[in-house]
């Protein structure tokens, strides 16, 4: 159990955890010589177990009191289980009292104890006044029910009574889960002589072990774990809930800080827009404004961001104090957040605690936050249990996810994301990271449907469309490599069929009368005398006897039909032809990871302009993508060659 000291200034929090602890949390020059907490101060009480049962040890994080210092205190409350408020028995409740509590709520703590300091310096009136004080404090909060002990550290008095409730507490709260990928908030760092860098703070999330490489986000650089210290004690390994000490080798002391995040994941992604549950303090100055500037504090770090309210109605009076809605929280510099990550805002100058909440998604979109259909995934977000929130994501997202994207929001590894899944209720494209609802994909291969016919009715002399055009009639914002995919399940159920480069309806034809069916087995043999370099149309047409258009109107239903290929306007293929060409870029790209136009050309024998259209018509039906622009231009292999 991690406990957090919280309370006004002068009120005994360091000397209180002397006390209990026998640790002196104050290790500065300066808190010495001014009598105060500046800095987080950790201390260490072994809990009695078992003879057989491993040591457990509960950790004290002493925060500061003062109000300048409370982003400090914010750092290290953030990630503890239990919460140790401290009241002085001469003074009562003072202003840090009554916003270190409300910091409490805003982190989501229930769990809680009130610690009476000075008990010798009062009367037994007065310390029923001031009991009576913090009772009435505590009644609208979480801790209303948390024991209230009169201490002194002086004589000693309520000590052993207090140490011992923290004992039995720590033996009755749960352990977290340590589920997820491992999360670590650095509110430390420092070196030793003969370890090097060592990283401190607390497990979020998932565990840790010697030998493990960690990851620093936003840098992205890693490091690997030489040694742990958990609860000031060695170890082999440390998960959620603990207070970690990392040795690690490859990261120097100067390139990481307080309020960087220790990660598992290699690919994390950065947060910027962040949609949250907000819900302002009862004590806040005044309504929160939409656009207003504000502190954003997370984990160990604070940045500066504005505050969007996704309530349409508040945009002009404000959200009012002790009210919630939807909110996204815009940071002026990324941030690492996962989903269920508790945000605390204070104003723009740091005077004022306002509120906080609990982080529905780290990547919230820019436009169309208010839309109906964000709001209603942003209630999704909000279910607790994973499995039915990710099938209600799903069922909120017509054409499907980033699966990407939601790991990161999810803390999860693909696998593990998937695993939560009912199996059939979705459906995943590798090539692309791309997750979608079977509801949602039956609806969109429905659409499909739907718009071949339209297609098909109004161009009937055309077999159907190419699948980049399909795509952008469909779904645009979808990876080709994710539609390719779905395209290729309808085709496998008998939905779509594919001619060559184009999709239509399985009932769809373009059929060739008894003159046209002659023409082309005339022409067709022509296409291969020179297969990389076929006749032009006009060329074609001469031979035939013929106008030109006639013969590029029939090469073209031939090129539905999947029996030529068009590769520019005039030039036509034997589709043997470009499967041959399709595997010289395949083996080009085995060869050396990439097409370039110059490569292609001399594998193929064709001249430069003749490689850059074949490989532009590669692009077009989706066999390659183009990367770069000029010297650096080059293709890389994306997809099947969709030719007969």
């Amino acid at each position: 159990m991690l406990i957090g000291t919280a309370g006004h200034i002068d009120h005994g929090k360091t000397t209180l955890v002397r006390a209990l602890t026998g640790v002196d949390t104050d290790r500065l020059p300066e808190e010495k010589r001014r009598g105060i907490t500046i800095e987080l101060g950790y201390a260490y009480l072994p809990v009695a177990t078992d003879a057989d049962g491993p040591e457990q040890v509960i950790g004290f994080v002493d925060v500061p009191g003062h109000e300048k210092f409370v982003p400090t205190m914010l750092a290290g409350a953030s990630g503890v289980d239990f919460a140790l408020l401290v009241v002085a028995a001469d003074d009562g409740p003072m202003p840090q009292t009554r916003e270190h509590l409300q910091i409490l709520q805003l982190l989501g703590l229930t769990h809680g104890a009130v610690a009476l300091t000075k008990a010798d310096r009062a009367s037994p009136e007065r310390l029923a006044e001031v009991s009576a004080e913090i009772r009435a404090l505590l009644a609208p909060t979480a801790l209303a029910d948390a024991p209230i002990f009169p201490v002194s550290a002086v004589n000693g008095d309520g000590i052993a009574e207090l140490r011992q409730h923290l004992l039995d507490a720590a033996q009755r709260l749960p352990q977290r889960a340590a589920d997820g990928e491992f999360r670590l908030a650095v509110d430390r760092v420092f070196t030793l002589a003969g370890a090097g860098t060592i990283v401190a703070g607390t497990v979020h999330a998932g565990q840790v072990k010697i030998g493990d490489t960690v990851h620093l986000t936003l840098s992205g650089k890693s490091a690997r774990v030489r040694s742990l210290h958990v609860q000031n004690r060695k170890a082999d390994s440390g998960h959620a809930g603990q207070r970690c000490a990392l040795n690690l080798a490859g990261l120097a002391v100067e390139e990481i800080k307080r309020g960087d995040w220790l990660v598992g994941r290699a690919d994390t992604l950065p947060a910027q827009r962040l949609d949250l549950d907000l819900q302002l303090s009862t004590d806040a100055p005044r309504a929160l404004a939409h656009g207003a500037v504000v502190q954003i504090h997370h984990g160990t770090r604070h940045v500066l961001g504005r505050v969007a309210l996704l309530d349409a109605a508040l945009e002009k009076t404000g959200l009012p104090p002790g009210e919630h809605c939807l909110a996204q929280v815009v940071a002026d510099t990324p941030l690492h957040a996962c989903r269920g990550d508790l945000l605390v805002l204070r104003d723009g100058h740091g005077q004022h605690t306002l509120g906080g909440g609990r982080l529905l998604d780290p990547f919230g979109p820019p436009r169309q936050r208010r839309a109906p259909a964000r709001l209603a995934a942003l209630a999704a977000q909000a279910i607790a249990d994973p499995t039915q929130r990710l099938c209600a994501v799903l069922d909120h997202a017509p054409l499907g996810v980033d699966l990407h994207q939601l790991c990161a929001a999810e803390n999860r590894r693909p696998e593990q994301l998937l695993a939560l899944l009912p199996a059939a209720s979705a459906h995943y494209t590798d090539k692309a990271d791309w997750l979608i609802g079977s509801a949602s994909l039956n609806a969109l291969a429905t659409r499909t449907e739907a718009r071949l016919a339209d297609y098909h009715a109004h161009n009937s002399d055309e077999l159907g469309i190419e699948r980049d055009r399909l795509r952008r009639m469909i779904a645009p914002q979808v990876p080709a490599t994710a539609f390719a995919g779905w395209l290729e399940t309808w085709l496998a159920a008998g939905r779509l069929a594919r001619s060559g480069s184009a999709w239509h309806l399985p009932d769809h034809r373009v059929e060739l009368d008894a003159r046209d069916r002659q023409r082309a087995d005339r022409l067709l043999p022509w296409l291969l005398d020179k297969p990389f370099a076929p006749p032009w149309v006009r060329d074609i047409a001469a031979r035939l006897g013929e106008p030109d258009n006639q013969t590029r109107d029939l090469l073209k239903r031939l090129a539905a039909r999947g029996e030529a290929c068009q590769v520019v306007r005039d030039l036509f293929y034997a589709p043997a032809a470009i499967r041959n060409l399709g595997s010289i870029a395949s083996e080009l790209t085995d060869a050396q990871g990439t097409i370039r136009a110059a490569d292609f050309r001399d594998r193929s024998g064709v001249g430069r302009k003749r490689a850059i259209q074949i490989l532009e018509y590669f692009d077009r039906v989706g066999f390659t993508r183009k990367i770069g622009h000029g010297h650096d231009e080059h293709h890389r292999i994306r997809g099947d060659l969709p030719v007969n």
